[in-house]
């Protein structure tokens, strides 16, 4: 008979314990994150290809410039979550880099303070648990008790603002964008870009926990962009003759004496591809609990 009502009990405590515990991720579904990296530009300007190859070929790991990013992670469904960052970095190019000669002569370097905002979905693959540890009370310690490495991939959405610059003989750095280098506002045909472009991300990343709350984790994603203009380089050369200021003409041409003449329409870059940039950050999160009105617990 005891036995029959033990049973009986479980049969109804069940349910609800297992219910408890799948639910128990909404407890922290919270997240404050923040990291520091790296970023990586691939567009006209330097490059690694002798060739003048694009995307990857192209890779030139000298163009790697300081990164650092801060936001919210809320968790959709256990699995699923949804992110807000906020990112501020630099990009870079340089000729002198590349192991192409033409691109040497071409002379033509770029540094872009970027500042990224951004959503973005995040698929675990790997879910997350708690805590990697497990108490040992025979040993008084803490063993192992798995790798628990939380694995996702990611998409989104990003708005973004850029803003080329490159610096003159007189060693100042001046601002691209409203020199029209490439004729931009000088041509009926060729109106100025905009600083502020889209980009979607696409990327991977691990979670490693350290205690309940605090995880840490590396993060990587490239961005798709709709400009060719990060770098301020996309088309052909104008006469020379619209600049008037000695500074403007050197910016817009500073290839050196082997490099073909330049002037009417001479390639000064690739308008077929558009630029594309990268992020990878190392970064810490931290769970906030959840209150009773299911927002976070500062």
């Amino acid at each position: 008979m005891k036995k029959i009502v033990v049973i009986g009990i479980l049969a109804l405590l069940l349910p609800n314990l297992i219910s408890a515990q799948s639910m128990r991720w909404k407890r922290t579904r919270y997240e404050l994150y923040g990291g520091l990296g790296a970023t990586n530009f691939l567009g006209e300007l330097g490059g690694g290809e002798k060739s003048g190859g694009q995307f990857w070929q192209d890779f030139d790991f000298s163009a790697t410039r300081p990164l650092i990013s801060v936001g919210m992670r809320y968790k959709i469904l256990e699995p699923l979550a949804v992110k807000g960052a906020l990112s501020f970095g630099y990009l870079s190019g340089d000729d002198k880099d590349s192991e192409n000669q033409d691109r040497k002569d071409r002379n033509l370097h770029f540094r872009a303070p970027i500042i990224e905002l951004g959503v973005q979905a995040e698929y675990s693959i790997i879910k997350e648990r708690i805590s990697r540890y497990r108490r040992s009370r025979r040993r008084g310690g803490f063993s192992l008790a798995s790798l628990n490495l939380n694995t996702y991939v990611f998409t989104g959405v990003n708005v973004f603002w850029f803003n080329p610059q490159a610096k003159a003989q007189d060693g100042k750095w001046y601002n691209l964008q409203p020199i029209g280098t490439e004729g931009q506002g000088k041509i009926a045909t060729r109106e100025k870009y905009n600083r502020l472009a889209i980009s979607i991300p696409l990327g991977f990343g691990f979670k490693y926990p350290i205690t309940q709350k605090i995880s840490v984790g590396l993060e990587y994603g490239g961005r798709i962009t709709f400009t060719d203009y990060i770098d301020d380089v996309s088309t052909t050369y104008v006469d020379p003759a619209f600049f008037d200021d000695p500074v403007e003409q050197y910016l817009q041409d500073p290839s050196t004496e082997n490099y073909p003449a330049v002037g009417g329409n001479d390639i000064r870059g690739n308008p077929k591809y558009d630029d594309y940039y990268m992020f990878m950050v190392i970064n810490v999160t931290y769970k906030l609990r959840t209150g009773r009105n299911g927002m976070p617990k500062f």
